[in-house]
């Protein structure tokens, strides 16, 4: 069982570049990324965090939120 950091932004995490969007009240459901991408939260929340799992039991390594990487 891998297990994800609690404060893994996975709904704030764009899927397609990566980019961590700094506010996304729990409210919206929908969110376009400065990339363009458009991510319904649940979704977006799921696949990233299979890919954090896979990537993480991969590793051997726990995953973390990349804070550097935050521009919204």
């Amino acid at each position: 069982l891998v297990v994800i950091d609690r404060f893994f932004p996975s709904s704030k995490l764009c899927g397609a570049c990566g980019t961590v969007a700094a506010k996304l009240p729990l409210n919206v459901r929908q969110w376009t990324c400065e990339c363009g991408a458009v991510h319904d939260r649940d979704v977006n929340a799921a696949r990233n965090i299979l890919a954090a799992g896979l990537a993480a039991s991969a590793c051997g390594d726990g995953v973390r939120p990349q804070r550097e990487s935050s521009r919204t």
